[in-house]
């Protein structure tokens, strides 16, 4: 596990390179797929989650944000709820399985490149994608008390 320290300067050290970084930096470390723990360098503190909201905040406050007002809004009211922690395992699964569907779509899509069965992998894909998004829904419902809403849209 990488460390990287915090001093009270506000500013990032990354024991690994020995050298202070920013957090331009940790975002590249997070894209690239590198794990690593952020720690005030005075408590030695786990602080990695402020850390990466802190780089949320700020690519949210520049450019297209994924947060809309009303998801922001949505998302506080569920703090302190009985069904935050079925938000927190539905988010988690839900982004797992967003990322699995797109790596399994990119190895498709080189796969159909090469043999160019587009369409009948499209269908397929959209398929499976609805499959696994309604199963997901569904559990996030059921495990918050409420209705199944898919049910309710048909």
């Amino acid at each position: 596990m990488r460390i990287i320290k915090k001093y009270p300067n506000r500013r990032l050290y990354d024991t690994e390179q020995s050298r202070y970084i920013t957090l331009s930096d940790l975002q590249q470390l997070v894209m690239e797929g590198h794990e690593f723990q952020v720690k005030d360098a005075s408590t030695d503190a786990d602080i990695t989650r402020n850390i990466l909201l802190q780089i949320i905040s700020e690519q949210e406050s520049g450019g297209k944000p994924i947060f809309t007002t009303d998801i922001l809004t949505r998302i506080i009211s569920f703090y302190g709820d009985s069904v935050q922690d079925a938000l927190t395992h539905y988010l988690q699964r839900s982004l797992s399985l967003f990322d699995e569907q797109q790596k399994a779509f990119q190895e498709q899509l080189d796969g159909a490149m090469r043999d160019n069965p587009m369409t009948s992998l499209m269908t397929e894909m959209t398929k499976k994608n609805l499959e696994i998004w309604q199963e997901v829904q569904s559990s996030f419902f059921k495990a918050a008390g409420l209705n199944d809403a898919s049910k309710k849209e048909d």
